[in-house]
């Protein structure tokens, strides 16, 4: 089964990945925040994040570097999902490690799409 790590400071946000992608067959795991986040990845190897930009705590674009650090991770996609769209943001999050994009709102089937692409590269 595939794991995936969603990142997520609001609630309804990470309980619709968790829906959405738990419906696809995939298993996901939520935390509320890099530092939560970075907690999951140290315990449990994933497949996968899936991570907001803006959070308390330590945003999305300080996570990715911190992930790729990190040995059994160094290599897992990383979608950033985010309400954020500023050209800037995303070449910041891609020299970061980032794989890929989605802006919130978020369609499900626009969200599987993004997340089967990733994982098959």
């Amino acid at each position: 089964m595939t794991h995936i790590l969603a990142v997520d400071d609001q609630q309804t946000i990470r309980s619709m990945i968790q829906a959405i992608l738990t419906g696809a067959g995939y298993d996901v795991v939520t935390a509320v925040d890099g530092v939560d986040a970075m907690d999951k990845l140290r315990a449990q190897q994933f497949d996968m994040v899936i991570t907001d930009i803006n959070m308390p705590n330590m945003t999305g674009l300080s996570l990715i570097p911190k992930i790729r650090r990190l040995p059994e991770h160094q290599y897992v996609p990383i979608l950033m999902l985010t309400t954020e769209s500023s050209g800037y943001k995303k070449e910041k999050a891609k020299n970061s490690g980032a794989s890929g994009w989605l802006t919130k709102p978020f369609d499900p089937t626009r969200l599987l799409t993004a997340v089967e692409k990733l994982l098959k590269k």
